[in-house]
């Protein structure tokens, strides 16, 4: 398998049209080949392009900043001498200024595949700056480690948002050149948008369902997304950003379980199956108990669940359903105590008008339906459903690999 990147630095032939040009690179930490060597380094040692600056999207270009709404500056790379801009500093759309330091942008960003991961956001957001001043985007791809399959409620009209970039379901299922492609048309944008597509991407292929396993390092793309497990869960856990429970943050296994002091997360677990056995399948859910360094109740030992992806006598691509699982967990927890303070009401992203679950999931949707006592999993099943078909639809032009 080739990516995107690799197959630029590969062929000369292919690197034709940039020359001459002021050529920009944006990326993060795991912008690497399979040497692991990081794409800003390799592409500036190619002696037929000319590299002149580089942009760095949330966590900053090689990774520097741990949390979320913790901020990067502009600097000087110490080692090219070029200027890297920071597109989750003081702006998060590129100014006129950086639009003005190069012709073509490279965007070379490793994914998770849900709605919420701000880079995809920051993807539309160059998009429509290259549009408005009449600048090149190459879309050097990558694999979607969630693989092909869509779930989860698509964002309302006027919930866009940083971590809401369109009209989507919460597990888009594209890639980030295939998601290029559909802001284009989606967006009607008038821009000179090339993808550098992947050679034998495989998305349906096991053991990796979408993530090249075997053949390819983990690097982390944000600080807490350590590995395939967590991408796979991601989905649904991301939820969890938006309520009083730990998510995993300040443990080794964040964004892979859940858990809080004061819930019993073995009757958490017998809700749920109760509720909606379907919603459970693919994985297994196991009962754990942890205490975090840092964030949400650190020093506090919590009660909780992790949920393993990782076997393959436990994991079941086509049935594993993340996003409806952690809705389920809301709902058992909601069940079993109706007073819990279950939302967390706190800046998201710099949003301070609207719940983070809501601006979370694109809309009320899901909180309220958590919180209605007469509504069963059938009423969000139909919901859902609906929108994932819609997306199914709509992506299809979009598509590069195999469905």
């Amino acid at each position: 398998m080739k990516l995107g990147v690799e197959r630029l630095i590969a062929d000369r032939a292919m690197r034709r049209p940039l020359a001459g040009k002021r050529i920009a690179l944006l990326a993060h930490p795991a912008s690497v080949t399979r040497e692991l060597s990081h794409s800003l380094d390799v592409l500036a040692a190619l002696p037929d392009l000319k590299l002149c600056a580089a942009f760095g999207p949330q966590h900053g270009l090689r990774g520097d900043k741990q949390d979320n709404m913790v901020e990067s500056p502009d600097f000087v790379d110490p080692q090219l001498g070029i200027p890297v801009f920071s597109l989750y500093g003081t702006v998060r759309r590129p100014t006129d200024a950086m639009m003005d330091s190069f012709d073509v942008l490279l965007v070379d960003l490793q994914d998770l595949g849900c709605r919420i991961y701000t880079f995809i956001t920051t993807l539309r957001y160059v998009l429509e700056a290259a549009a408005k001043h009449g600048k090149a985007v190459w879309v050097l791809d990558r694999p979607n480690p969630a693989g092909r399959p869509v779930e989860g409620l698509s964002l309302r009209g006027g919930w866009e948002s940083f971590v809401g970039a369109g009209p989507m379901p919460m597990r888009h299922g594209l890639t980030m050149g295939e998601m290029a492609l559909w802001f284009r048309r989606h967006l009607r944008l008038d821009v000179d948008l090339s993808v550098v597509d992947m050679m034998g991407w495989k998305p349906n292929a096991a053991p990796g369902f979408g993530w090249p396993l075997g053949q390819r390092s983990w690097v982390n793309p944000s600080p807490n997304a350590p590995n395939l497990s967590m991408a796979r869960a991601y989905a649904g856990t991301v939820m969890l950003e938006g309520t009083t429970l730990s998510e995993g943050r300040g443990t080794t296994r964040p964004l892979e379980l859940f858990g809080a002091p004061d819930i019993d997360a073995r009757a958490v677990i017998a809700e749920m199956r109760a509720l909606a056995p379907a919603w459970l399948g693919g994985c297994v859910l196991r009962e754990c108990w942890f205490e975090p360094t840092f964030h949400k109740h650190a020093g506090k030992l919590c009660h909780g669940v992790q949920i393993h992806v990782e076997d393959s006598s436990h994991y079941d691509h086509s049935a594993f359903r993340p996003w409806r699982l952690q809705a389920l967990a809301f709902k058992a927890i909601r069940r079993l105590q109706p007073d819990y303070p279950l939302w967390r009401d706190f800046p998201y992203e710099y949003e301070n008008d609207r719940l983070a679950i809501d601006l979370i999931n694109g809309s009320a949707l899901l909180r309220e339906w958590v919180d209605d006592g007469a509504a069963g999993p059938d009423e969000l099943d139909t919901l859902a459903c609906a929108d994932e078909a819609q997306w199914r639809d709509s992506r299809v032009d979009d598509l590069l690999y195999p469905a």
